[in-house]
C-alpha cells in the first residue's frame, strides 16, 4: 500500500514539473507570414475607370457628381456597389510579391502576363493611371497572378470576377436616381386608379391625396415612400427601347425641380415590370414589392 502511495506521489511531482516546465519555458517567436499591400491609394483619389479584357470592347465608368456612371459600352447610372467592389482591389493584399522587370518577358511569361486575361485602369484626379494587369491562376489555390507597378502579387480571383461582371448587371437597380428629390406621383393613368384620377403630393411637407374620401395617414406615406421607391430596387434590369405605337399604363413621379419620371407599366402579373424610357431601361419587381409601389395607403373607406 505504502509503495502504491510512494508511485502515486512520484507520478504527481513529475506531472508537476512537466506542466511548470512547459510554461516557463521560453516562448518561441511566432512569426506571421508577411503580407504585403498591393497600393496606399484612397477610395476618393479615382475619377475613372477602364476594364480592358482581351477579347472585348472596354467597359468604363466615370465619377459625375459624386455618383458613378457607366460610360461604354452603354451610358447608365452604376450600381454603386459593384463599382466599390472593383475599385477594392487598391485595398488587396498578398502573401507573395516577386519584383519583375516589365521588359523581362521571360519572367511575365511565366505568370500569364504577356498576354493577359484582363487589364485594370483606375484614373485619379490628376489623370495618372493605376494599372493592375491580370494573369494566370495559381493552380493549387486559384489564387491569381497581378502585376502592379514592378511587382507581381498573388490575390485572390474574386477581384476579377468583380471586374468582369456583365454589363447589365453593372447597372444601379434603383428606379430612381439618388438625386432625384420625389414631391408626389400622378398614378392616374394606371387602371386601378383611372376613375378617381389619383394624385398624391407632398404639399409643405405635408401629403396630401385628391380623392376627398382619403384618409391618409402621414407616417405611412412617409414609409411607403421611403421603402416602395427611393430604397427599392429592383431583382433585374433590361434595356428597353420604346415602341412609339405602344400604349401602356403608366404613372409619373414628381419632382422638387418642377420635371416628372415617366414610366410605363408593361406588366403586373406574375411580376411588376416598370420600363423608364429616358433611361431605356425596365424594372422587374417582385409582385408584392410591385403591388405596393403602384398602391399608396391612403385609406379609402370600405364600400
Amino acid at each position: 500500500m505504502k509503495k502504491r502511495w510512494l508511485l502515486n506521489l512520484v507520478l504527481l511531482c513529475a506531472v508537476a514539473s512537466l506542466v511548470a516546465f512547459l510554461y516557463l519555458r521560453p516562448k518561441e517567436n511566432v512569426q506571421k507570414a508577411a503580407e504585403y499591400e498591393l497600393s496606399n491609394y484612397k477610395l476618393a483619389e479615382f475619377t475613372a475607370i477602364s476594364v480592358e479584357p482581351p477579347t472585348k470592347a472596354a467597359v468604363t465608368f466615370a465619377k459625375v457628381d459624386g455618383f458613378w456612371r457607366l460610360t461604354a459600352p452603354t451610358k447608365a447610372r452604376a450600381d454603386q456597389n459593384s463599382v466599390a467592389r472593383i475599385l477594392s482591389i487598391i485595398a488587396a493584399r498578398s502573401k507573395e510579391k516577386v519584383p519583375v522587370d516589365s521588359a523581362d518577358t521571360a519572367s511575365l511569361e511565366k505568370f500569364g502576363l504577356t498576354n493577359p486575361k484582363l487589364q485594370l485602369k483606375l484614373i485619379r484626379n490628376d489623370q495618372s493611371v493605376a494599372r493592375f494587369i491580370f494573369g494566370t491562376n495559381n493552380p493549387i489555390n486559384d489564387a491569381q497572378y497581378v502585376l502592379f507597378e514592378n511587382a507581381v502579387y498573388l490575390i485572390d480571383n474574386a477581384y476579377a470576377e468583380a471586374a468582369t461582371t456583365q454589363v447589365i448587371e453593372l447597372i444601379d437597380k434603383a428606379p430612381l436616381k439618388p438625386t432625384e428629390k420625389v414631391v408626389g406621383f400622378d398614378l392616374s393613368r394606371l387602371e386601378q386608379w383611372e376613375e378617381t384620377k389619383l394624385n398624391v403630393d407632398l404639399v409643405e411637407g405635408k401629403w396630401k391625396v385628391s380623392i376627398p374620401a382619403a384618409k391618409p395617414q402621414q407616417d405611412e406615406l412617409n414609409e411607403w415612400l421611403e421603402f416602395s421607391w427611393v430604397k427599392t430596387a429592383a431583382k433585374s434590369v433590361e434595356f428597353y427601347t420604346p415602341d412609339p405605337k405602344a400604349k401602356y399604363p403608366s404613372l409619373e413621379v414628381k419632382l422638387a425641380d418642377g420635371s416628372k419620371v415617366h414610366f410605363d407599366k408593361l406588366q403586373e402579373s406574375p411580376d411588376l415590370l416598370l420600363a423608364r424610357p429616358d433611361e431605356g431601361l425596365i424594372y422587374n419587381f417582385q409582385s408584392d414589392i410591385g403591388f405596393t409601389m403602384l398602391n399608396p395607403p391612403i385609406n379609402l373607406p370600405s364600400n
